[in-house]
């Protein structure tokens, strides 16, 4: 392999790496709030719940609630499903769960 290709190569992966970190950036900045933590964690624990057992667990207005849980929805963190009247949410990957209990457990 000559030097061109592995510069090329190297190109590549740095954008490939650049790409996972704007999207970590991304996730870490939409985490970036004790609710929305709070709301995480809940979820993280129970799988599913409404916007009005979040409410009472994090406690905060329903406004304020709603106003994160669109924000964590829009940004691909959250799931949301209609039963009846209420929108019960949920994690939209598991994955984040390891990330927020090693975020938790670096603040101890």
């Amino acid at each position: 392999m000559n030097a061109c290709s592995c510069i090329y190569v190297n190109d590549i992966i740095m954008k490939m790496d650049k790409e996972k970190l704007e999207r970590a950036a991304y996730i870490l900045k939409a985490m970036a709030h004790e609710t929305r933590l709070c709301v995480l964690m809940q979820l993280a624990e129970t799988k599913e719940k409404s916007v009005s057992d979040l409410q009472q667990e994090v406690g905060c207005e329903q406004s304020l609630l709603s106003h994160h849980l669109t924000d964590l929805r829009a940004k691909g963190i959250l799931n949301a499903r209609r039963d009846g009247q209420r929108n019960l949410y949920s994690l939209n990957n598991e994955q984040i769960i390891p990330l927020l209990e090693c975020i938790l457990n670096y603040c101890k």
